[in-house]
């Protein structure tokens, strides 16, 4: 493949993972991660679940990046789904027990971390 077309297709797909996490956390990062900021009990829950996000992604011997977190993010709400999973409608209410929301509201967090995008 010319150069050219691979760096094309590189871009576009860190263009896609950046979008993917912009939605994601649209949808639960910024209620999430107010809620967290009030519960201390709430944030230390997601710091363990960004944690086992690193760990899945073994995030210790190679960096983050856009698209390994939106491609977890859609494997976990994908599984999730497959296990009969609905998305909350309306508000979240974050002192509940969700894995799943708790796990995604994980990988918004480690997304804060990363680079801008260009």
């Amino acid at each position: 493949m010319n150069g050219l077309f691979s760096n094309a297709a590189a871009r576009a797909a860190q263009r896609s993972a950046h979008a993917s996490l912009a939605d994601l956390t649209a949808a639960v990062g910024i209620s999430g991660l107010a809620a967290a900021q009030e519960n201390p009990g709430l944030m230390s829950v997601i710091d363990q679940h960004a944690a086992g996000v690193r760990d899945s992604l073994n995030a210790d011997s190679r960096p983050l990046t856009a698209i390994l977190l939106a491609a977890y993010s859609e494997g976990v709400r994908d599984a999730a789904f497959q296990h009969g999973w609905n998305a909350p409608e309306g508000p979240i209410d974050w002192t509940q027990n969700d894995w799943v929301l708790r796990r995604l509201l994980a990988v918004c967090s480690l997304a804060r971390s990363l680079p801008a995008p260009r």
